[in-house]
């Protein structure tokens, strides 16, 4: 690649990007009819529910292309596992990557270029704030599967009961937790998770932060701003007053069997996890839009998995066969979501009502709870961008949060230790960063 290109991918995307850029080349790279056998098998790695039964349903149903599924841990080890088969030339033809996780993962040289082949599709098909998430440097990496549109999960019963009004705005939700305390002295409307710091992190999203973005052939590392502070200072007073639970997660979820902790803020994916958690309470829970701002509909991403080719793969268009299969037809999310205990929402709306389908609401009462959460979907704020280093963002976070829950440290004191060390960590790894 010529130096002027070179220059122009690296301000587009910044240091991280270009490498990637630098190390995929820009090739359609699809498998050429000489190539070709008469039936083409593609590799698969995942951790993500049902990978094996989607395969199983995709073999059947295919008979140039057939899938060899292999179950890998997730998190840092799952992702550990890919570099270093990417380094040794025997990695998967296919990859699960979850959103936050891919700029480090292009950052690694781990993932082919697919814009030419896949970018029309992305565009046609998904929100705004999705195809954001797969694009980088203008082009498209990789192509989603799901959207954890974050959502509020209340206890209906129990709101009803105490002719609470169910929250909207932030401010209604400070106001229904004063009275849920008074209600029942022993109950708080929710939970103050110090041990997963992704919920943190997408109420910042919401509230509009931009904790990631490129400048030049740098990135800028934001987390200490305005908006921030506003979620920061907002959540402190609820903590500072003890009208949010500021325990364990495992002492939360013993409260939540006791009727104790009224509402759970998630991605929509929560919602099996609730119903699988708390089965005495079946009926009594419901679904409804994150309380926003300013009263106009508002919502972030929490977790969310898209899938990518290998920069290794011989097989880009056999690939890409399978993976737009799984995430884009009805057959391959039926597949995925088939047991029936899976809420994930789909990333492209119209899917939802498969998925939708496919989920028993009994422990809704019956509520169609994809209806929220496709409603969410296109309110999530765009602009958002994950950046690298985002594992060391979250364990930082957390480990910030252990501070609070020992109240040695207020709340909006968390990012600027996090940003800094974050800022030290990418340069150490020879990435621009200020």
């Amino acid at each position: 690649m010529k130096t002027r290109s070179m220059k122009a991918a690296a301000t587009l995307a910044g240091a991280m990007v270009s490498m990637a850029l630098v190390a995929t080349g820009c090739s359609k790279g699809a498998d050429t009819p000489a190539d070709k056998p008469a039936v083409t098998e593609v590799t698969f790695w995942s951790w993500l529910r049902a990978s094996q039964e989607v395969t199983d349903a995709f073999n059947k149903t295919h008979t140039d292309v057939q899938v060899k599924f292999e179950q890998i841990p997730g998190g840092a080890e799952g992702y550990g596992k890919l570099t270093n088969a990417v380094k040794a030339g025997n990695a998967p033809d296919v990859a699960t990557v979850e959103y936050a996780m891919l700029p480090d993962m292009l950052a690694q040289g781990n993932l082919a270029d697919i814009s030419g082949d896949i970018t029309d599709l992305v565009k046609s098909k998904y929100p705004a704030p999705i195809q954001e998430l797969v694009t980088l440097g203008g082009k498209t990496w990789t192509v989603p599967l799901d959207a954890g549109a974050m959502v509020m999960f209340y206890r209906k019963d129990l709101f009803e009961q105490h002719k609470i009004a169910v929250p909207k705005t932030w401010d209604e939700f400070k106001a229904a937790a004063e009275a849920v305390k008074k209600a029942d002295p022993k109950a708080r409307i929710t939970d103050w998770n110090q041990t997963d710091s992704a919920n943190f992190v997408s109420l910042n999203w919401q509230a509009g932060a931009k904790w990631f973005g490129i400048q030049g052939d740098s990135w800028k590392v934001t987390l200490d701003s305005p908006e921030s502070q506003k979620v920061a200072g907002y959540w402190q007073d609820l903590i500072t007053k003890d009208l949010v639970t500021n325990v364990p997660a495992e002492e939360v979820q013993k409260r939540k069997a006791a009727n104790q902790v009224w509402t759970q803020l998630g991605g929509a994916w929560a919602a099996g996890g609730l119903k699988a958690g708390l089965p005495d309470q079946a009926g009594k829970w419901a679904s409804a839009p994150l309380p926003s701002w300013d009263a106009a509909p508002a919502s972030a991403m929490v977790g969310g998995s898209s899938f990518g080719v290998s920069k290794t793969s011989k097989k880009k268009e056999a690939a890409l066969k399978f993976i737009t299969w799984m995430t884009t037809t009805p057959e391959g999310i039926q597949a995925r979501l088939a047991s029936g205990a899976s809420s994930t929402l789909p990333a492209i709306p119209e899917l939802a009502d498969v998925a939708a389908k496919n989920f028993d609401t009994k422990f809704f009462g019956g509520q169609d709870i994809y209806a929220v959460a496709k409603t969410a979907l296109p309110t999530i704020k765009t602009g958002w961008v994950w950046g690298p280093g985002m594992r060391g963002v979250f364990d930082g976070i957390g480990e910030q949060f252990k501070l609070v829950q020992t109240g040695k440290q207020q709340l909006p004191a968390v990012y600027g230790p996090v940003q800094t060390k974050t800022i030290a960590d990418l340069k150490g790894r020879g990435i621009n960063a200020s």
